[in-house]
């Protein structure tokens, strides 16, 4: 295992910002760590880097506890959001700095470099200065001069979030490639849910300091540990329910659930690819009106008014919407392929929630 943290808090003053976290990575892993601002995901990060020390637990790399160890000593290589770069060095002597730190003989020094300005596309601009390059150049020296002492970890700080949104995406596919062919034990804090999906292996969701799930994308996706994680990860159907008669019910609307006393209050959640549509008005059990379309490229984002009054949120191609030949305003009916019974924000990790249903003809839906 590369890194293993063992119940780590941490705490400053009378504010706790991490609160009792467990999670490992594995040798060669891309593990993003996700999470609103104020979830406690740079601050386990800088506890790994030996930036921060942690109130209590333990951190292991490669199987050594490390929580004494000074950050020289932990061979962790760290790109800052900001990409912390000497001004007044060339791109080629950014990335030496370290191995010079580290009195590397100059032969080999010249050596990586060479080797990490071909492997970072950085040919040419050896000579240049910060001031000179681009956003997305800037952060490829970072990562290069981190990755130069060859370290057994590479931790990234929201390593995209000072770039235009069309270098953050050529960023996020050249970091993949890059990861498949040095396989270094990579470890990035973000914000952006979409950055996370596309880019790593595994997703360890924080908030308000707590771990709240850890899983692949789709895992996490299609099956959230709790309320906080349906709503964070993509776009979830959320209804408040009431157990009637082994049903959830909201208005004219029911979920069938088993186990649950009559007046149990719940919340049914669903993606929106579960919204089955159709112009035949007998096909499905529910009358809807397209109440709008939202128009996002090869996808669109469709919400449908049920006669309560509840939206529902579903998602279709551009295809499938003009071979149904909708349009604002028209009607249709619809069903939910499946749902899922949310546990609460509040419930422990692990807690159990329902494994996705698939329904029949009669649905509960969201606002």
């Amino acid at each position: 295992m590369s890194i293993q943290l063992k119940s780590i808090s941490k705490s400053f003053g009378d504010t706790v910002a991490v609160e009792r976290v467990e999670f490992t990575v594995a040798e060669g892993e891309l593990v993003a760590l996700l999470g609103p601002s104020g979830g406690g995901k740079t601050t386990v990060l800088r506890m790994i880097a030996g930036l921060e020390m942690p109130t209590s637990g333990d951190i292991l790399i490669r199987g050594q506890r490390v929580n004494d160890l000074p950050v020289q000593r932990r061979n962790i290589g760290f790109v800052f959001q900001n990409y912390a770069l000497f001004k007044t060095m060339s791109v080629a002597d950014n990335i030496a700095f370290g191995l010079k730190i580290k009195k590397w003989k100059r032969s080999e020094i010249a050596s990586r470099v060479a080797e990490l300005v071909e492997l970072f596309g950085l040919q040419g601009l050896e000579r240049r200065y910060p001031h000179q390059l681009s956003g997305g150049q800037r952060q490829r020296v970072a990562i290069a001069r981190s990755l130069a002492p060859k370290p057994s970890v590479l931790l990234l700080d929201e390593p995209f979030g000072a770039v235009d949104a069309k270098i953050r995406q050529d960023l996020r596919e050249w970091l993949v490639r890059l990861h498949h062919e040095l396989n270094v034990t990579t470890v990035f804090v973000t914000h952006d849910q979409e950055e996370a999906m596309e880019v790593a292996n595994r997703i360890v969701i924080f908030s308000k300091g707590r771990l709240e799930q850890i899983g692949s994308p789709r895992e996490v996706y299609e099956q959230p540990a709790n309320e906080f994680v349906a709503r964070f990860i993509g776009v979830m159907n959320v209804l408040d329910c009431v157990v009637k008669n082994g049903q959830a019910r909201a208005g004219e609307l029911a979920f069938p659930v088993s186990g649950a006393a009559n007046g149990t209050q719940m919340r049914i959640g669903f993606r929106p690819y579960a919204v089955a549509v159709s112009t035949d008005l007998t096909l499905h059990p529910h009358r809807a009106r397209l109440l709008h379309t939202y128009f996002l490229g090869i996808l669109l984002r469709v919400e449908f008014e049920l006669p309560s009054g509840l939206v529902v949120r579903g998602r279709m191609t551009k295809e499938e919407y003009g071979m149904l030949g909708l349009e604002d305003g028209r009607e249709v009916s619809l069903h939910i392929k499946n749902y899922r019974v949310l546990a609460r924000d509040d419930a422990p990790l692990g807690s159990e929630m329902a494994a996705p249903v698939a329904t029949p003809p009669h649905i509960a839906e969201n606002i």
